[in-house]
């Protein structure tokens, strides 16, 4: 491979890799305070990518515009999740996977009867290409990896700086402990679960404007999020970040050398191989 050919499988991974975190925060913040697993969490992106294609592509609303709307929009739709769909259920095991599994059902169903199923594709808010350092790169991607840096960092100044942010950590830490501190629970668990849809809102959408939008696009975003945290850590926001770089990076320099399928059994292999040296994951707590 040249070098130029590696320095785009290079940034390729990158913008893989700010997808995967974006979906995997979402996902870990949700785990961390409510202590379920949210396996509908790629039906919500699919949400997302669908509220910024038919906000852009339908309504002609400018493309960061739709996606702060999106935000917002799925993150009060996760609200309504965490207050109707989960937090009766937040003791319990098996009643919560029932549960993402009938939302995971209805809102690909659902997507189907309103969109017909064909594949949609967001107007890309970033024509054209740039040169940089003698390589030829599409000004998208290159948006693509600044959104989700920020985003990121976002997410991340949120936890550590904010008194919010500070009692999600206590919750993930010591629910009981936190309680007779006076954190209300309820209150965080639905903060929680609007900042995780949020996220997601936003990997969609950006995932819509690069690729398409279609009622099954969720699947992989579930399958590389779920990677994603048990290779990070479970619960650890940093952990989130590598192993989303991690993947991302399997996932973008692998198939010019080999093939995709067999870059998904290399990022596999080594989530088996860094699970039998460390199991808690990269930054998880025994």
């Amino acid at each position: 491979m040249s070098a130029s050919a590696l320095a785009q499988s290079l940034l390729n991974g990158l913008v893989s890799g700010g997808i995967y975190i974006l979906v995997a925060l979402g996902m870990t913040l949700i785990l961390s305070i409510t202590r379920i697993v949210q396996l509908a969490h790629g039906e919500v992106y699919m949400v997302g990518a669908y509220c910024v294609y038919y906000l852009c592509a339908r309504a002609g609303v400018n493309f960061f515009v739709a996606l702060v709307i999106s935000m917002l929009l799925v993150g009060g739709f996760g609200i309504l999740l965490e207050r109707f769909f989960f937090r009766p259920f937040r003791e319990q095991l098996l009643r919560p996977l029932i549960v993402c599994v009938g939302l995971m059902l209805f809102l690909q169903n659902a997507a189907l009867v309103i969109t017909g199923g064909t594949p949609k594709s967001i107007p890309s808010p970033f024509p054209g290409v740039s040169r940089i350092l003698g390589l030829t790169v599409s000004w998208e991607r290159l948006i693509i990896v600044l959104i989700g840096l920020g985003f990121v960092s976002a997410t991340l100044l949120l936890i550590q700086k904010t008194k919010v942010g500070q009692a999600m950590v206590a919750i993930s830490q010591d629910r009981e402990v936190a309680a007779l501190q006076g954190i209300n629970i309820d209150h965080i668990s639905a903060i929680a679960m609007f900042l995780g849809s949020a996220l997601a809102a936003v990997a969609g959408g950006l995932v819509g404007a690069m690729f398409s939008v279609s009622p099954f696009m969720g699947g992989f975003a579930l399958m590389k999020g779920i990677a994603v945290i048990v290779l990070g850590g479970l619960g650890s926001i940093p952990g989130a970040v590598i192993g989303g770089l991690i993947l991302g990076l399997i996932d973008g320099v692998i198939p010019p050398l080999l093939t995709t399928q067999l870059a998904g059994l290399v990022g596999f292999g080594a989530i088996i191989l860094i699970l039998l040296l460390r199991p808690q994951g990269i930054l998880g707590h025994e």
